[in-house]
């Protein structure tokens, strides 16, 4: 570098306290010019260079599931790649120059030069990247706290529909059989006597009481044509519309044989469709209430899961964060064998139980991962030596060892580039260790994959 150019390095806030005899720390550096467009890093890729704006702007921009998210905007006396050279990791932004810059740039080499001779800017660079971690970090713990959300609302969409339409398809049906039973009810109440009445109120209360078999697919496909048959040979109409529900009652052709033998001739058919409508009503009525009450479950694992309206640290019960969160990745594990091998008596903890929720779902769903959503999983508690053990098992192929060792390093991942941070399980292990003075191990063989999340008894809030 000239000595004008020298100057203008020398003005930027980095450098600016540099005396005379510490500028030997900038040898090896050199001027770069970069028109709009250039690319200085990309991401996922070892660049080995740091740069310092000298003139100009350069816009750091992620990828997050195929979309484009600017991260920050670098202007003049801005520097950038500091965090990947000390980290030795790959990029995690693309670095594109925006305006026409000026740049200084330092070399792999020429970076730890620097930091080693003069102290005053290395302090800044590990304060900088200090800064940029947990900047990062934080970003991308809320943008993957949003994209788990946006995946758990479209299970729970799934899952809600489900008894949504089937309360929705009952309230329609119950309308139509309700105007069925009073059509029946108008008839018949011209043409019995009292006794009649009784016998009909009798019969309606034995079979609305009666404990129906278990019953296969085929033994009832047969008991519906037996009833059918038997209620078309009486010349009762809609026979086979009729049946279904008298099988899944707990009735047969005697029971309806004995019925009717109290009706006058000209009325059984009214009877017996008054008595099908009313065993309907009964079918239609708890099929809205196991709906609703499904729909009332959903909601209420998802309030408790994120702990809406209630203080960040209380006293949780570890299973109920558990079994939350499995009900929010519910749609992930239909076709996953899921054991649970829970310990009931462990005590609760005082935690930040969203944020662990925040870890399960992060362990939980890495194991769905490793068995392609069809392998077992196995998720226990247990009590060992004042602490709360959680384990996730999976039966997967496993982590070759050569991951093992990168596991909690800082955007190390194993997914393609837009696919993941690289701070999932960063993130777990520090809910874990420093918001709840615990610790995260795993253990890893083909075919096994065990993670075990310890969490102290008696920790102060």
């Amino acid at each position: 570098m000239n000595s004008s150019e020298l100057q203008q390095v020398r003005s930027t806030p980095l450098f600016a306290k540099l005396t005379d005899d510490q500028l030997g720390c900038l040898d090896g550096g050199e001027i770069i010019e970069a028109p709009v467009g250039t690319v200085l890093a990309s991401e996922g890729e070892h660049t080995g260079f740091f740069h310092v704006i000298l003139e100009g702007e350069v816009r750091a921009t992620r990828t997050y599931d195929r979309q484009s998210i600017l991260l920050g905007v670098n202007k003049a006396g801005n520097y950038l790649g500091e965090t990947m050279l000390l980290l030795d990791v790959p990029w995690v932004a693309t670095c594109r120059v925006s305006k026409p810059a000026r740049l200084f740039r330092l070399n792999q080499e020429s970076f730890w030069r620097m930091l080693v001779t003069c102290q005053t800017v290395a302090r800044d660079i590990f304060r900088s990247a200090s800064n940029r971690m947990r900047n990062l970090e934080g970003y991308s713990q809320q943008r993957e706290k949003l994209v788990s959300l946006g995946t758990m609302a479209a299970g729970l969409a799934h899952e809600l529909n489900n008894p949504a339409a089937a309360a929705r398809r009952a309230a329609s049906y119950l309308q139509r059989t309700t105007d069925n039973v009073q059509s029946f009810l108008c008839r018949l109440g011209k043409a019995l006597e009292p006794e009649h009445w009784q016998h009909l109120l009798n019969a309606a209360q034995e079979a609305a009481e009666r404990k129906p078999p278990e019953l296969d697919h085929l033994a009832r496909s047969d008991g519906a044509d037996t009833i059918g048959n038997w209620l078309n040979t009486h010349g009762i109409a809609a026979a086979w519309d009729l049946a279904p529900t008298f099988v899944n009652a707990g009735l047969d052709v005697a029971w309806l044989e004995k019925f009717t033998e109290n009706i006058p001739p000209t009325s059984r058919a009214d009877a017996l469709g008054w008595l099908e409508a009313r065993l309907n009503l009964k079918s239609l009525a708890t099929q809205v209430e196991q709906s609703t009450g499904r729909i009332a479950e959903l909601v209420k694992a998802v309030k408790s899961y994120s702990y809406m309206d209630q203080s960040p640290m209380q006293e949780v019960d570890i299973h109920e964060g558990i079994e939350n969160t499995l009900t929010m990745l519910g749609h992930k594990l239909k076709n996953v064998t899921l054991v649970r091998a829970f310990d009931r008596s462990v005590p609760r903890i005082m935690a930040y139980g969203s944020e662990l929720n925040q870890v399960w779902t992060n362990l939980i769903d890495n194991a769905i991962s490793a068995v392609n959503g069809t392998g077992k999983i196995c998720v226990g508690t247990s009590l060992e030596d004042d602490q709360l053990v959680v384990e996730i098992v999976d039966n997967g192929p496993g982590i070759p060892p050569e991951v093992q060792a990168h596991m909690f390093e800082p955007f190390f991942t194993t997914k393609s580039v837009g696919t993941g941070t690289g701070l999932g399980l960063v993130i777990s292990n520090r809910i874990v260790g420093d918001r709840h003075g615990g610790e995260i191990e795993f253990e890893s063989q083909p075919g096994e994959t065990r993670f075990k999340v310890r969490l102290p008894i008696n920790r102060k809030p």
